[in-house]
């Protein structure tokens, strides 16, 4: 028999629709559909994954007769009639979560302890354990750290993240009403503890205006809790974005590249709609890119230069929203 008169078979023996073996595959429906016409053929990794997923060989996929193979789904791949979370999906973004929570918040905490050293015992403020040039260095450097702790922490979590979405672009939606209220209501929940640290930041501050300790605990207080805050409110928005997995597949086709867009088989008006989609997160995202750093050069000159230990923090979520309502804008207007 010929690859296409075996993959047809297994296919009808297990009851397996095209969308679900593209799906286990990681490759669209018209891809399958152009195999079992045989107007293309599929990749060597693909036809690997066919035999994990049917239980055979790769010698017996492609030359052999498959015919009496029924049933013969792997048990981990079998369809049940109930979706399941076939890639470790979940799990893969509860770590994407954590890791990008925790890399935001790790430069706010860092510039925390960089102004309890550089300003907390300079000019004769502080507690006088350390010299000036030496307490500066340390501020400095834990600034430094908390920055590289940043990107270790995104810049290795976004690019396995693109990885898991380039290898499966679709994926079914397994998630039950449930889990999805559940995410719903955590993501309340560290929203308001976000905003409550804050405040309780801002309080801090307040109490200790005006006093010795303002610049030794108030100040590195306030961006502590600002950090605990950043961290569950950016964590809570993810995990209620995890269980949206139509919204995965939409902006899955933004990972690709124009290589990837070109050769895929899809209708060229959808290649082309996905080609303005890339054009848009590309400049969304520079975008954001600068506001964020105009909105830190801005934080640190009030906070070192004009010593606005009150309102230079108020820079981070002005950038933020700023970036918030250019992703608005660009999704809305939909425009190159």
């Amino acid at each position: 028999m010929s690859f296409r008169d075996n993959l047809l078979h297994l296919r009808a023996a297990n009851n397996m629709t095209q969308e679900q073996l593209a799906m286990l595959l990681g490759v669209s429906r018209q891809s399958v559909t152009k195999w079992e016409a045989e107007k293309s053929y599929p990749e060597m990794d693909k036809l690997l994954k066919m035999c994990q997923v049917f239980d055979c060989t790769l010698d017996e996929l492609v030359q052999g007769d498959l015919t009496g193979h029924e049933g013969a789904v792997s048990a981990q791949f079998r369809p049940t009639g109930v979706p399941k979370d076939l890639f470790g999906y979940d799990e893969h973004m509860r770590k994407f979560a954590n890791k990008i929570s925790f890399g935001i918040a790790a430069p706010i905490a860092s510039v925390a302890l960089g102004v309890f050293f550089s300003l907390g015992y300079s000019d004769g403020e502080g507690l006088g354990l350390l010299p000036d040039n030496i307490s500066a260095a340390f501020g400095l450097l834990s600034i430094f750290v908390g920055v590289a702790v940043c990107l270790a922490c995104i810049i290795p979590a976004g690019m396995d993240h693109s990885n898991f979405v380039k290898s499966h672009p679709f994926l079914e939606d397994f998630y039950t009403e449930d889990e999805k209220a559940r995410a719903r209501k955590q993501f309340t929940y560290e929203l308001i503890g976000g905003i409550f640290s804050i405040f309780i930041g801002i309080f801090v501050l307040i109490v200790l205006g005006g006093t010795a300790y303002e610049v030794v605990a108030g100040v590195p207080a306030l961006l502590a809790l600002i950090a605990i805050g950043v961290r569950f409110i950016v964590h809570g928005a993810m995990t209620v974005a995890r269980v949206d997995i139509d919204d995965y597949n939409e902006d899955s086709y933004e990972e690709l590249s124009e290589s990837e867009i070109r050769d895929a088989d899809l209708p060229e008006d959808r290649k082309e709609e996905l080609r303005r989609q890339r054009r848009r997160a590309e400049r969304s995202n520079a975008l954001c890119g600068v506001i964020m750093i105009t909105a830190t050069i801005i934080g640190l000159v009030m906070l070192f230069v004009y010593q606005q230990y009150m309102t230079f923090w108020i820079a981070w979520p002005v950038g933020g929203m700023l970036c918030g309502i250019v992703s608005i804008l660009f999704r809305g207007l939909g425009r190159d």
